[in-house]
């Protein structure tokens, strides 16, 4: 049986009623001025449809030379990277753009150099902070680079685009304040980068701006266990903490373990909150009050960002909205 072939361009053509040439400026993202923005959705949503892709190889020879991005996260273990690898590859799909997944095999922490056994020809760099030593060879590799999630101006990055991780943790300080804490711990991942330290001066600032006292650190691996051992060591404290401040979902949730563990009750004598708004937030029994990263945002706002550097245009750093998601895991203090 004959296998049917894959869609071209000109089937994305007449299925969105427009020329070859429309659907070309489209997907190369050179249609503004052009075309108008519905017909441009137009031919995105047939290129969708159809489950069109463009020949990279084709077009490489065209321009000689091809457009390939690699993108170092940390390993694809929790749904978050893999949320920001799905937006980057989305951008990329519309922009005939190749991309290199180059996940950290430790995890957290530094990957290998990443030129050491990547074999595409590259022309630019999309990488979280949470991998930022993996990129030494980039001072000497001139090639573009874009931060996720990463202190702004820090070179070699021409831009960085990071979720607005201090208004996340000012929400968190101000929805326990709001309820009535005052008696709070941070249960804060022991990672040495950029987005937790600033999570840990948000919520000291939120907190003495508000007249409370400061709130007590317990630093945890960034693991269930990790969380668990740390809330044990924050609720054997005295006064007994009333909110538990996690720097991540995944250490929300192993607090809430170790609240139950020692006979406790989820909110009613301890409010846990979390951070990122995992899949993990909504599987744990009562769900996490966390903040929702744009994760998806995030990857496609970087690879757009990189884009633009490869047009001689200045990207900028952006700074994407984030929100507070209140649910169970968070009441009133008790008493």
């Amino acid at each position: 049986m004959a296998q049917a072939r894959p869609p071209t361009s000109r089937d994305v053509a007449e299925a969105a009623g427009v020329s070859q040439a429309t659907v070309s400026l489209v997907l190369r993202d050179r249609w503004h001025g052009r075309v108008s923005p519905a017909r441009a959705e137009s031919v995105r949503a047939a290129a969708r449809e159809l489950g069109y892709r463009p020949n990279l190889a084709a077009r490489s020879l065209r321009l000689g030379r091809a457009r390939t991005a690699l993108v170092v996260v940390p390993a694809l273990t929790g749904d978050f990277f893999g949320r920001v690898y799905a937006g980057a590859a989305r951008v990329a799909a519309e922009r005939d753009l190749g991309l290199v997944l180059y996940p950290s095999p430790e995890g957290i922490g530094p990957a290998p150099d990443p030129f050491a056994s990547a074999s595409a020809t590259l022309d630019g760099v999309l990488a979280s902070s949470m991998a930022a030593e993996a990129l030494a060879a980039l001072s000497d590799a001139g090639l573009p680079l874009v931060m996720l999630d990463s202190e702004p101006g820090r070179a070699p990055a021409a831009a960085t685009v990071n979720p607005d991780i201090a208004a996340g943790m000012r929400l968190v300080a101000a929805h326990l304040l709001g309820l009535g804490h005052r008696a709070i711990t941070h249960v804060a991942a022991d990672v040495d980068s950029w987005t937790f330290a600033v999570r840990a001066g948000a919520l000291a600032e939120r907190l003495a701006a508000a007249g409370a006292p400061p709130a007590r650190t317990e630093r945890a691996p960034l693991t269930v266990r990790g969380g668990l051992l740390a809330a044990e060591r924050a609720l054997a404290a005295r006064p007994r903490p009333t909110a538990l401040v996690c720097d991540d979902d995944v250490l929300a949730a192993g607090a809430c373990k170790a609240v139950r563990r020692l006979g406790l009750r989820v909110p009613e004598d301890v409010s846990v909150t979390g951070f990122d708004d995992l899949a993990l937030a909504t599987t744990v029994e009562p769900e996490l009050t966390t903040v929702s990263l744009p994760a998806e945002e995030l990857g496609a706002a970087g690879t757009r960002a990189l884009l633009a550097v490869w047009e001689g245009r200045e990207p900028g750093d952006a700074v994407l909205p984030v929100r507070l998601v209140p649910r169970g895991s968070t009441a009133a203090p008790p008493g």
